[in-house]
């Protein structure tokens, strides 16, 4: 996940409480200095992460736990708590029609953003059109246009024009109405009179809803000073942090952002164009220190392209009538909904635990073998798995280039599948989640 090594660090912070056999000055101390390294390693702000300790040590020692909750609870809540004090305030960002310009320096990723939230908004259902106003660099432009295309959404560009401004103009006028208009803007290598003038003219031009600037997370606590510093010089109304997910720096771009003053709005996941996050810091943080974020898995299964399959399927293994084209029906939306790491990080119940790098890369070709081998089933097979006896499983292998021993292998994971069916249900936190989604009934399986 994002960040794991300032997550997989506070969580140990949080299991050395839990395993604690009581809670005291020593334990509260070497808890103090776990977080402290913690948030140095990840580049947060010194001034910032002693500020945060200190508050944490003085909560812990002055304030009282609530009626029926334990001091362990009560620190382990703090802990969450200034975490995500540090990570600015929630910005609600409405997802409908609106005008969006995109600045940053040269190489933040603006151009990938540009698509990346172009498909978030028809994702969402509303139309999008793509304005590449970059005129220093032709290759952003090109960028801009196959990003378009893989979207599926309209696109702009006028490759003789040299003042941005007109450009803008242009398209507001070529474009239907009630799009998204969003505006990729040319970047440099620092930030100077030239860059501020040319921004201004396009907002001038464009008259946006949103000036969105697009920073590196790699920038570390530098992020903070350029968001100052493009506020402070085009008025900003949120961030965008990109490539939080391969960048150690990443805890340092997030708080001195938050610092600056300017909310961020979606951080920068991975290299899709799915791969972008609407960024809540609550949900952010409950994800970090591997308490789940539920709401996110859901928001994630609404943007299934067969979502009436998935729910169907869902609401048959959660009642016990569960069949091999249900299963196909999970694989196909879990492909969808992204990598499985990114997916078990969003469970309470995995979101701390240690997961092997290969495993996981295992269970991803595992799963593409089983989507194979239930492609070659018929669909008499595929809703009556009992029928599978050995001539139908040679004869399932050598349609899908698989061995027997894959096929009794994927029958093997369909019936701990069902019996899993079971443990769902008795997790009442996610279960409530399922039946508000999906309205199912209280009943538990098999009763």
């Amino acid at each position: 996940m994002v960040l794991d090594s300032l997550g997989k660090s506070l969580r140990g912070v949080l299991q050395k409480i839990a395993r604690g056999s009581v809670v005291d000055e020593a334990l509260l101390a070497e808890v103090v200095r776990d977080i402290q390294r913690a948030l140095l390693q990840a580049d947060v702000n010194v001034q910032l992460t002693l500020e945060l300790t200190q508050r944490v040590r003085h909560r812990a020692t002055e304030e009282k736990p609530p009626a029926g909750m334990s001091l362990r609870d009560f620190l382990i809540r703090i802990i969450y708590e200034e975490v995500r004090g540090i990570l600015g305030k929630d910005r609600p960002f409405e997802v409908k029609a609106k005008r969006i310009l995109l600045a940053g320096l040269f190489g933040q990723g603006k151009t990938t953003t540009a698509g990346k939230l172009a498909r978030y908004f028809q994702k969402r259902g509303v139309r999008v059109g793509l304005v590449a106003a970059d005129v220093h660099r032709p290759a952003a432009i090109d960028q801009l246009e196959q990003l378009s295309k893989k979207v599926g959404c309209e696109f702009y560009a006028d490759r003789s024009e040299r003042r941005a401004e007109v450009i803008v103009r242009d398209a507001l006028a070529r474009f239907p109405p009630h799009l998204a208009i969003i505006v990729d803007t040319a970047g440099r290598s620092g930030i100077d009179t030239e860059l501020v003038e040319e921004l201004k003219r396009v907002r001038t031009a464009l008259a946006p809803d949103e000036v969105i600037l697009v920073l590196d997370a790699a920038m570390g606590q530098t992020a903070g000073r350029s968001a100052e510093a493009f506020h402070k010089a085009v008025g900003l109304t949120g961030v965008i942090l990109t490539k939080l997910d391969g960048s150690a720096k990443g805890g340092g771009a997030l708080s001195a952002v938050a610092a600056s003053g300017a909310p961020i709005l979606f951080i920068g996941t991975g290299e899709h164009l799915e791969e972008l996050e609407s960024f809540e810091p609550t949900r952010f943080v409950s994800r970090l220190l591997g308490m789940g974020d539920i709401q996110t898995l859901l928001e994630r299964f609404e943007e299934l392209s067969n979502k009436e399959a998935a729910e169907k399927a869902a609401k048959n293994l959660m009642s016990g009538h569960f069949t091999l084209r249900d299963m196909r029906a999970q694989l196909d939306s879990l492909g969808q909904m992204g990598p499985v790491s990114k997916i078990l990080s969003m469970f309470p119940s995995f979101g701390g635990a240690k997961v092997d790098p290969k495993s996981l890369e295992e269970t991803q070709g595992r799963l593409r073998r089983y989507r194979a081998i239930m492609d070659s089933m018929t669909a008499e097979e595929l809703d009556n798995p009992q029928i599978l006896k050995a001539d139908r499983i040679h004869r399932i292998a050598r349609g899908s280039g698989q061995r027997p021993t894959e096929v009794r292998a994927l029958l093997k994971q369909y019936e701990t599948t069902k019996k899993a069916a079971h443990g769902l249900a008795s997790n009442r936190r996610l279960r409530r989640q399922m039946e508000k989604q999906f309205g199912l009934t209280g009943e538990t399986p098999g009763n």
